[in-house]
């Protein structure tokens, strides 16, 4: 079966004409489907609108938060409840166009487990989202050594199990590939049309840039060094202490053989400061090892993840591939 997600925030104007196109595509293809809205705190008539197409059509299902959590949120919620082996989020601004569907689904058939779209022609504000999004895929990419033109397209179609169990924050959502990579998935790429948004505003502007750099480092950390948090904690202590290290020979040089009190260069401060640097560092390191090695242990995770086995039990590759989607590969 095949799940289709749709985030929703203030889209009443769109979501009767977006319920309309997914339909029409998806009766085409005379394969299982659902439609899920996550409806993300709408306050302008989308939890009517909503409630009314569920009881009209047997495939759409609605999911109503509380309050407004954000596109992450609601991205995953509408994971959480896919029941299909292949999920297919998209925008609910009638952006995406969903006659793309099929060519998502035909690389699936081809043997990828992750097809993203690329808005090869975005039909956005050049300067406001177009370039920097350009700048930030680039970046993306080289930073996570995933190749896609366009992480933040919010068209694409994962197979189920690369992505189920995984749980992002913040503005991860468009790093869902990279999450994917880390478990072995085939990404691939293929250009969807974008149109100009004619209903509604946008909920997005240059400070989400800021948000997604944030977001960046925190995949890098958990893609390098999430289970060996001491190579980043220690190497910047050893760096610490080695400044540390420099600067009290060069107090004491300039001391002994150039009459330069010490109260006369910043040289004992740095000295000082950078040693508590670098002890702080390593016994960061070591906690967060401690956290770590915990977090395994005690849910019985494994550091890796298997494919499939020939010859040995079921029980045991079951096991083996126990810790989910959502344990990080080794580094």
């Amino acid at each position: 079966m095949i799940s289709i997600t749709v985030p929703v925030f203030n889209e009443a104007e769109s979501l009767p004409a977006l319920h309309g196109s997914i339909r029409e595509v998806m009766v085409g293809l005379c394969r299982p489907w659902e439609l899920i809205f996550v409806n993300d705190g709408s306050t302008d008539g989308s939890t009517a609108i909503l409630d009314r197409l569920a009881a009209e059509n047997a495939e759409v299902k609605v999911v109503h938060f509380r309050r407004n959590y954000g596109q992450t949120a609601a991205m995953m919620a509408g994971f959480d409840f896919a029941g299909g082996d292949v999920i297919i989020p998209l925008d609910g601004d009638l952006q995406n166009d969903p006659a793309d569907i099929p060519k998502l689904l035909a690389k699936l058939d081809e043997g990828f487990d992750v097809c993203s779209g690329w808005r090869k022609d975005r039909q956005d504000d050049a300067l406001q989202r177009n370039f920097p999004s350009i700048l930030a895929n680039q970046l993306i990419s080289w930073v996570s050594g995933v190749r896609l033109h366009d992480f933040g397209c919010s068209l694409k179609a994962y197979r189920s199990e690369v992505i189920k169990g995984v749980r992002l924050y913040g503005e991860m959502h468009r790093f869902l590939p990279i999450y994917a990579g880390w478990h072995g998935a085939k990404i691939t790429e293929v250009a969807v049309n974008h149109f100009a948004r004619t209903t509604g505003k946008s909920k997005y502007g240059l400070e989400r840039v800021a948000k997604v750099l944030c977001d960046l480092v925190v995949v890098k950390f958990l893609d390098s060094y999430a289970e060996k948090p001491m190579y980043v904690f220690g190497g910047v202590g050893a760096v610490s202490l080695l400044v540390s290290f420099l600067a009290g020979c060069s107090a004491v040089y300039l001391k002994c053989f150039a009459g330069k009190s010490f109260i006369d260069t910043p040289l004992p401060l740095l000295f000082v400061m950078t040693a508590i640097t670098g002890v702080m560092c390593v016994l960061m390191g070591l906690l967060a090892e401690m956290i770590m090695r915990t977090f395994y242990e005690s849910q019985d995770k494994r550091v890796y993840l298997v494919r499939m086995t020939r010859n040995l039990p079921e029980e045991a590759g079951a096991d083996a591939t126990s810790s989910g989607p959502s344990a990080p590969r080794r580094a």
